[in-house]
């Protein structure tokens, strides 16, 4: 039997530390330890891939909690079947002691451990629905108050107009010209068709 543990944060700017945490003491080998560093909507996840695939029956996997796993309730609930069913490993989840397919191996264990899986999955991806609502709702009340996303609009130089003469009549070369303007090569040719069709 192999011993595994999932971490999953949401992007790359967060860590894993907290999850790598409550593993201690597992006797979990450094090599069995696979952390994705991406959204649970789905599970298209590449260290997720890798799990999976040498997950054999009778492996264990630890979890730190249920939203770790995923964030989709149909999703959390096809993979716990794939791989408690399919694949024939156990799963643990740390925060959630009751969801320990180790435990309760008979009818009634296996039917508490399922309806605790579905009302946490339910949690999970009603959790993630909200922040997209409040996220959107967010974005449309900043962009009411005039709130502008993206990168911040660079300015066209007032003399833009004689640079551009002067680059067309070859007194200074297109480095020049971008480091005169302070834009880059693909802002500079918007500014500059925007430029010739506002003067033809």
């Amino acid at each position: 039997m192999e011993i595994y543990a999932y971490c999953r944060v949401s992007t790359v700017n967060q860590h894993e530390d907290r999850q790598i945490d409550a593993l201690q003491g597992l006797n979990i080998p450094q090599g069995n330890i696979f952390v994705d560093k991406q959204s649970g909507k789905d599970f298209e996840r590449p260290a997720w891939r890798v799990l999976f695939e040498r997950i054999k029956p009778g492996d264990l996997i630890y979890i730190q909690s249920i939203d770790r796993l995923g964030r989709s309730y149909e999703d959390i609930i096809d993979w716990w079947r794939i791989l408690t069913k399919v694949k024939g490993a156990d799963i643990a989840i740390l925060d959630m002691p009751l969801l320990d397919t180790r435990k309760g191996k008979d009818l009634l264990g296996t039917l508490i451990a399922d309806l605790i899986l579905s009302v946490f999955s339910y949690v999970a991806h009603n959790e993630r629905e909200t922040i997209k609502k409040r996220q959107a709702e967010g974005i449309a009340s900043a962009k009411v108050r005039g709130v502008r996303f993206g990168r911040p609009m660079i300015k066209t130089p007032e003399n833009f107009g004689e640079l551009v003469n002067l680059w067309e009549q070859k007194k200074i070369s297109f480095d020049e010209i971008l480091e005169l303007t302070n834009l880059k090569q693909t802002t500079f040719y918007t500014r500059l068709r925007e430029y010739r069709n506002t003067n033809i």
